[in-house]
């Protein structure tokens, strides 16, 4: 039996791990899954952890106020230290590019335990955008010996930068086959659909039952459009809620003050009736809102992959994507923090219905929902000697 590590602290590696670890489960007879959390996001992560019903088996609990970039690093890679002196693991398996996963893999390599590296092979190339994302994706694929990388593309990037074929697994991305088991499940409970309903009602947006409006959903928290990115993003939702007030925009705010102020700035008078400005939403009630939404407006990465899952266009307010395979497939368009391209833009999807439906009907190209069976089989057959799937 294989011990396999696998590491995660924002909610966004939650989600697209916690499949991954009940894929795992699925094989007791091979595989002794190990969760460990960082806490790097500590309540939105506990909210997934609960959802999937995923206990860890250690958490270093790292999260405190006014943590910067240096403090997330050492604890890390201190508190990795000792797991990995206590777990053994064989493998450790991190997913994409946040500093946990860079810390956790450093923390691996300097135990010269393999690594496996879940979403391999983005890439901007420009290692301030996003930042850090970039670079933290680019130290931990260096650092990796397995590379699942949810499109060709991503493998190709890897194969530029020398990894050897052999190494590299096209999968899908692992946050497809979440997005589907959350659908799937709330399509099949009346029960619970209800009470995400109640919830999400609870928190300011009162119209999720009424399917006669349109739903802009937007989220925001990129590091590189603090101040003046946000200020304009604001700008930009102001003048569009003024302009089609038949239609509801939606703004689930999160929790770092540097995305908070900028809305109190802008919004400072009386708000319009068609905007919500509501709290953080847990991953479930989130699933139902974007599923319930015709337009998305975000600097996310990973709702660029989940929103075309859904049909829904997505328009990216950065600079550059690491996921161009995205704008490739016509499912996303990059708008920056340009006002007036933000404006045009949303207004194009809702006036322009032809021009709607081609984004919306695009196909997705970050998976079919089976990424988790694919990894899974792979690491059966190179580190177990069989075929899992």
């Amino acid at each position: 039996m294989k011990k396999i590590l696998l590491v995660f602290g924002t909610r966004p590696e939650a989600i697209k791990m916690a499949p991954l670890v009940k894929e795992f489960q699925k094989y007791p007879q091979h595989f002794q899954p190990l969760v460990c959390v960082t806490g790097q996001h500590r309540e939105m992560l506990d909210q997934v952890l609960a959802l999937f019903k995923i206990i860890p088996e250690y958490d270093l609990n790292i999260m405190k106020p006014g943590q910067d970039l240096y403090d997330i690093t050492s604890r890390v890679l201190l508190g990795m230290k000792e797991v990995l002196a206590n777990s053994t693991p064989d493998m450790v398996l991190v997913h994409g590019d946040t500093t946990t996963s860079m810390a956790a893999s450093l923390a691996a390599f300097y135990q010269r335990i393999d690594i496996g590296h879940v979403e391999a092979g983005l890439r901007t190339n420009d290692i301030y955008s996003p930042w850090p994302e970039e670079i933290n994706r680019q130290l931990t694929g260096r650092l990796a010996k397995f590379h699942f990388a949810p499109t060709k593309l991503s493998k190709e990037n890897l194969q530029k930068e020398g990894v050897l074929e052999s190494f590299i697994s096209v999968t899908g991305n692992t946050v497809i086959d979440a997005l589907y088991n959350i659908i799937e499940m709330m399509k099949n409970d009346d029960e619970t659909s209800t009470e995400v309903e109640k919830l999400i009602e609870s928190v300011g947006y009162l119209n999720i039952k009424g399917e006669n409006r349109k739903r802009v959903l937007i989220t925001g928290h990129r590091r590189e459009n603090f101040g003046e990115g946000f200020l304009n993003i604001c700008q930009a939702i102001k003048q569009l809620l003024l302009k089609y007030p038949q239609v509801d925009f939606i703004y689930p705010m999160h929790l770092n003050p540097n995305v908070r102020k900028p809305i109190k700035e802008v919004f400072k008078e009386a708000t319009p009736k068609n905007v919500y400005f509501i709290e953080p939403l847990d991953y479930l009630p989130f699933v139902y809102l974007l599923n319930k939404s015709d337009i998305v407006l975000t600097d996310s990465g990973g709702i660029q992959e989940e929103a075309p899952g859904l049909g829904k266009p997505v328009l990216v307010m950065r600079n550059t994507t690491e996921r161009p395979e995205a704008l490739a497939a016509g499912t996303v368009k990059l708008v920056g923090t340009d006002i007036e391209k933000i404006i045009y833009e949303v207004s194009k999807l809702i006036e322009n219905e032809e021009y709607y439906t081609q984004m919306s009907k695009a196909q997705n190209p970050y998976g079919d929902g089976k990424a988790c069976q694919r990894i899974v089989s792979f690491i059966g057959k190179r580190i177990v000697g069989n075929d899992k799937n």
